[in-house]
């Protein structure tokens, strides 16, 4: 059994990142790489939202996925409707739980609140779907307000509760006290949907995990709303290597794919430094870290790049040292002494902040001939 599952919302959050939309093929695709990456559970769409997306979760529920399908609903009896149409096993509802929402957005009351939820979950459950109740803006909301609102749910039924931190707002510490009194007061399964407004979605999520949370809502290279959810790689390789989880469960051969993938689909291209997809994450350039990793590469990586299907790559630029010399001209039968490389070093910085980037190997080789031709390296340094 898993420690920590994991409930992917790509095809529902991550879609609802502005200018976003999946084509259906794509989207039964993704949800078929969720799967073999070994995601519990795939939140594959708002059913209510009409024939084509209804259409497109029926086909994800009948491709006989190992991962739970859940449905998205606002707490209403015909959102709920509609997702037990699609087959699908689980459902989350959802109902906004902060005064300011609550005033502004739903122009009610926390009594209404209340009422409202516990009748869509005692409907869902009475239909024999697992439920997880979601509090939206969870995170400014009051907490004893948001404890008695998980109590009530449970009461109703509600097999979790989903804490979101709706606008991005918490920090790892805060998050961390706020679901540990979660856990304590309610005992109720805790799923954590945190986004990245302020750069700390992966943190938080974790900082919940530490608390006792056991589902991670998490989203393919951080897809949704303004700055994004958690990743779900990020999550996973914090899993494992964070909290020092040996064997999460999860194939991280399938993982590179599936990133690029999901970007290619959302027209959203991944950064080559963005963090465990990255394809220059293993690249070392500055003279230090070049000789540590070519040393031994767990002087900076705690990662092996073959775990993720990247490759390591030592650069030589501006801010090289001898070492990237040595080991990027070693292939091609060239071995120099210090003094000469010394020597050729200062052309290769020079050249790089000539050319504004690193060199390839090819032109470091040409530096070196040229050299020679200058009668100031030998072929036999």
């Amino acid at each position: 059994m898993k420690k920590f599952k994991l409930l992917d919302t790509t095809l529902r959050d991550g879609e609802q990142t502005a200018g976003v939309v999946f084509a259906n093929e794509e989207k039964i695709f993704i949800a078929k790489m969720l799967d073999e990456l070994g995601v519990d559970q795939i939140e594959a769409g708002i059913p209510v939202m009409g024939d084509d997306e209804k259409e497109v979760i029926k086909k994800i529920v009948k491709s006989n996925l190992k991962a739970s399908i859940m449905g998205w609903n606002r707490a209403v009896i015909k959102d709920i409707e509609a997702s037990i149409d699609c087959g699908v096993d689980a459902v989350a509802i959802s109902i906004s739980t902060s005064d300011i929402h609550i005033k502004h957005k739903l122009n009610s009351t926390r009594n209404k609140v209340l009422d409202q939820m516990v009748k869509a979950t005692e409907f869902a459950k009475s239909n024999g779907l697992y439920v997880s109740v979601n509090a939206e803006d969870a995170s400014r909301t009051d907490l004893a307000f948001l404890l008695n609102f998980f109590k009530t749910a449970k009461e109703a039924g509600a097999d979790r509760v989903r804490f979101c931190d709706t606008v991005g707002c918490l920090d790892p510490v805060t998050t961390y006290n706020i679901i540990k009194a979660i856990i304590d007061e309610v005992d109720i399964e805790v799923e954590m949907h945190t986004h990245n407004d302020l750069g700390m979605a992966t943190a938080n999520a974790i900082a919940g995990a530490i608390a006792g949370a056991t589902y991670l809502g998490v989203t393919v290279n951080g897809l949704g709303e303004r700055a994004g959810n958690a990743s779900l790689e990020e999550v996973i390789l914090s899993l494992k290597h964070a909290l020092n989880i040996g064997d999460t469960g999860y194939n991280l051969s399938k993982m590179k794919d599936l990133c690029n993938y999901v970007a290619k689909a959302s027209n959203r291209h991944i950064p080559t430094w963005k963090a465990v997809v990255g394809d220059h994450i293993f690249y070392h350039e500055s003279g230090i870290h070049a000789d540590g990793a070519i040393k031994n590469p767990l002087t900076y990586e705690i990662i092996r790049p073959e775990e993720l299907g990247l490759e390591r790559k030592i650069l030589v630029g501006k801010h090289s040292g001898t070492a990237a010399i040595k080991n990027n001209l070693s292939p091609y039968n060239i071995h120099l002494d210090d003094a000469t490389t010394y020597y050729l070093l200062k052309k290769v910085r020079n050249t790089a902040i000539s050319l504004k980037r690193t060199l390839t190997d090819e032109e470091l080789v040409n530096l070196y001939e040229e050299t020679i031709k200058e009668g100031v390296l030998s072929r036999d340094a």
